[in-house]
């Protein structure tokens, strides 16, 4: 774990993560994926950092698994044994996705080039997602003979329908960054030069917003898609009965009356 493969920069209250292997597109290895995980646990851990920014080096935000890591490589010699590859999902996929899900503060995906595979859906599992124009978004997994993984089919239809989720996934096609916006798979797409800078802006007013009422909308909606109706209203007045005793819901209300800026704590 020598290798620092997660560049991390700290820029206020917010921490900007990097995946680092511009050389091979960042391509997912075992280490990255344990090096990117315990970086998400140090931001929770941390509470001065109220954001994560999550973009790549390079001109690629991720190529997907890198199947020339040792995890996940099939031998090419005549009679050998195949790999068991959900085991690499067991015990590095499955945890890091969930943990980008659980964390205690909003994530942004800064988009800046191909997302492919596991790639796409790490950055589709963010809570805000950002492309620069030139970005695309591939499921490829049916060009090697797999399905989506890193949380890709449970993403995939609820943010754009079954039928085009498999359109998506049954075909593999590159989608630019600008149908990703309009099929509703990323939120916005910017200019290049821009990416970074309005990714930033985006993290630091989040940072700057009531930091517990934004995760717990998350966690509402991800809830209310497994629920009915009644759930959700239900979810929703215990979730607020439980908000409504929090410093950041009193400062919000004291400061919307004095006509000022609110000072957001809770995290």
């Amino acid at each position: 774990m020598s290798e620092h493969l997660i560049q991390i920069e700290q820029q206020g209250a917010v921490r900007v993560m990097r995946l680092n292997r511009p050389e091979a597109l960042n391509a997912f290895t075992a280490t990255l994926l344990a090096q990117l995980r315990q970086a998400l646990e140090a931001a929770a851990a941390d509470a001065t950092t109220r954001c994560v920014l999550l973009t790549g080096s390079g001109r690629a935000f991720s190529a997907g698994q890198d199947l020339a890591d040792p995890h996940v490589a099939p031998s090419r010699e005549p009679g050998a044994v195949p790999k068991d590859i959900g085991h690499m999902l067991e015990q590095y996929y499955i945890p890091l996705a969930l943990r980008l899900r659980s964390l205690p503060i909003p994530v942004v995906a800064a988009v800046n080039g191909v997302a492919a595979g596991a790639g796409a859906n790490l950055a589709l599992g963010c809570d805000v997602v950002i492309a620069a124009e030139s970005a695309s978004f591939v499921q490829a997994f049916s060009r090697i003979g797999l399905i989506p993984d890193c949380g890709g089919t449970w993403l995939l239809p609820r943010l754009v329908g079954r039928a085009k989720a498999l359109e998506l996934a049954l075909l593999g096609d590159k989608v630019k960054a600008a149908e990703a916006q309009t099929l509703g798979l990323i939120a916005r797409v910017v200019p290049d030069a821009d990416l970074q800078d309005v990714a930033m802006v985006l993290a630091q007013k989040l940072a700057g917003m009531p930091t517990r009422a934004l995760v717990e909308t998350r966690r509402a909606m991800d809830d209310a898609m497994l629920s009915d109706y009644e759930s959700a209203l239900k979810r929703e007045s215990g979730l607020q009965s439980q908000l409504g005793f929090s410093h950041d819901y009193l400062e919000g209300v004291a400061a919307f009356m004095d006509k000022r800026q609110p000072e957001f704590k809770d995290r």
